[in-house]
């Protein structure tokens, strides 16, 4: 069996009136991350990370943002296309582990949700999805609340 790792790291400016979707969901805040996507920055890292160890580029080569199809797409159909470009490969999912930086809004109470929604999009186990939250301690542009960081790391298996 073949066993392959994976990390992804993405960020997004926050803005005020945005809705602000993270984990496949939208978090009720009063700003939301910008991008040419819906921004989801947790999806966009584990699109990246599963893409990096299947040695398939990265979320912008697919998903480039200069195409308009993509703009204000909703980032759980770029992970289901990310996930069937790694089966037709021969690979799956062993776990993810992953971290939102933040200071605001608090994560921790959305977390399960995300898991469900994410482990139905990929077709695995919720249990198979970490998801933690951090702040910076007030520092740089994540604790001015200026913006949303994540990263991932993924384990990928092929038979």
């Amino acid at each position: 069996m073949k066993i392959r790792v994976g990390f992804g790291y993405d960020v997004h400016q926050l803005r005020e009136g945005l809705p602000f979707w993270l984990g496949g969901i939208q978090v009720p805040h009063t700003h939301g991350a910008l991008g040419h996507s819906d921004a989801d920055v947790l999806i966009h890292v584990i699109c990246d990370a599963l893409l990096g160890a299947a040695n398939l580029r990265d979320i912008g080569f697919h998903f480039p943002d200069t195409d308009p199809q993509y703009k204000g797409i909703d980032s759980k159909r770029l992970l289901s296309e990310v996930m069937r470009l790694l089966r037709a490969k021969g690979y799956a999912v062993s776990n993810i582990d992953s971290t939102i930086c933040l200071e605001a809004p608090k994560v921790n109470p959305h977390i399960a949700e995300m898991q469900r929604v994410l482990a139905e999009v990929m077709d695995i186990p919720a249990d198979d999805i970490s998801i933690k939250a951090t702040t910076t301690e007030k520092l740089g542009f994540v604790g001015r609340r200026e913006g949303v960081a994540a990263y991932a790391t993924v384990l990928i298996t092929q038979a």
